[in-house]
């Protein structure tokens, strides 16, 4: 089997709830995702997908992963996809880092694979445990009644784990952990979620302020030192996330005992083939995981499933659906949330089929 053709086609993804707020006053209301197909010789074809946060959230945007596309593609075509490793090993000798932009390529590839094999991703990628898995539920920053207010309705929904978007100011944002905190019930739990939002002087001032609080706090500061700063002074449960983009920080932060729970988003890390490698490298060292992606829609919330659901479940903390974010579904076969689970589609490969009618006509085509 050799790839013929690499296409991308852009899907705006409006959010449901009209707009997303985090650390900085940044916000988004549209997300710009790139939904990427393989066509092969075999008459087989795979779907990937890529959607940064923004161009202010990480060294990613989504025009880059389109241009990126452009680039790389030629050096792909006639290479096997099933040969995934190889294959990784082609895109990181053409293309100098920008793992983004090849996570869509990647993606595709292990498509292929499960349907060449008869097989969901999620066996390939290690087996499937159990019948689904759970998810944890964003809560977008506003003032801190606001967020308190929306734990209720996430929790009616079936959502247990509550990411609280902090941040900002340290006295507001002691005020908003407090305030979700006082509406948990038995078998909630909440993060605190900075998204490296906060000096480090500030995120020892919250800490500190809410020791008393049963709360994960996650990425305070920009960088892994900072990070290591403000774990070493708090007993809370510590999470990293933005600084986590390989297997080399992973074993540091194991080595330093830096977190608890790290974040695994599938695009930073280069694809499937690069998560899966850090996936199981926590679960050898006992590290738990959100398992997850910057954004997306129907194909990443697909990917996600398949690498969580096939995570061991003692060391999964949780993961996340981000179709359910946003109005406009552009697969057929995708996963849903039932009662804050989602499980991986069981149909070979992802186990989902794009509409052309949403997608429309590609904007990079390469061969």
């Amino acid at each position: 089997m050799r790839i013929t053709r690499i296409s991308a086609y852009r899907v705006e993804l409006p959010l449901r709830e009209g707009s997303y707020k985090w650390s900085g006053g940044k916000t988004v209301t549209v997300f710009d995702s790139t939904v990427v197909r393989v066509d092969t010789d075999a008459g087989l074809t795979g779907w990937g997908e890529v959607c940064p946060l923004g161009p202010f959230y990480l060294p990613a945007y989504a025009t880059g992963v389109r241009a990126g596309i452009a680039e790389l593609g030629p050096h792909l075509l006639g290479e096997n996809p099933l040969e995934l490793a190889k294959l990784n090993g082609r895109m990181d000798a053409a293309l100098k880092g920008h793992a983004y932009v090849k996570s869509g390529i990647d993606m595709a590839c292990w498509d292929l694979l499960g349907k060449a094999t008869g097989q969901p991703v999620c066996v390939l990628l290690g087996g499937r445990y159990g019948d689904d898995f759970g998810l944890y539920r964003a809560i977008s920053q506003e003032s801190p009644g606001e967020m308190a207010a929306k734990v209720a309705g996430y929790r009616a929904e079936g959502y247990r784990r509550f990411q609280l978007k902090v941040g900002g100011d340290p006295d507001v944002d002691v005020d908003r952990i407090r305030a979700v905190a006082a509406e948990l019930k038995p078998g909630d739990r909440l993060v605190a979620d900075a998204n490296t939002g906060w000096r480090m002087h500030d995120a020892l001032r919250v800490v500190r302020a809410v020791r008393d609080v049963d709360v994960y706090i996650e990425q305070p500061c920009p960088t892994y030192e900072e990070c290591l700063t403000v774990r070493r002074h708090t007993d809370h449960p510590f999470v990293l996330d933005e600084v986590i983009d390989s297997v080399d920080v992973l074993l540091r932060g194991h080595a330093d005992r830096a977190m608890d729970v790290v974040n695994i988003k599938i695009s930073k890390f280069g694809g499937l083939t690069k998560a899966r490698q850090a996936r199981d490298l926590c679960a050898s060292l006992g590290v738990a995981m959100t398992l997850e992606d910057s954004w997306g829609g129907d194909v990443v919330t697909a990917a996600i499933a398949h690498l969580a659901h096939s995570c061991p479940p003692d060391v999964l903390f949780t993961a996340t659906d981000f179709n359910s974010y946003v109005t406009v579904s552009f697969a057929a076969g995708a996963p849903r949330r039932v009662n804050g689970r989602l499980a991986a589609p069981t149909a070979p490969g992802l186990g989902v089929t794009p509409r052309p009618d949403v997608l429309g006509d590609p904007v990079v085509v390469v061969g």
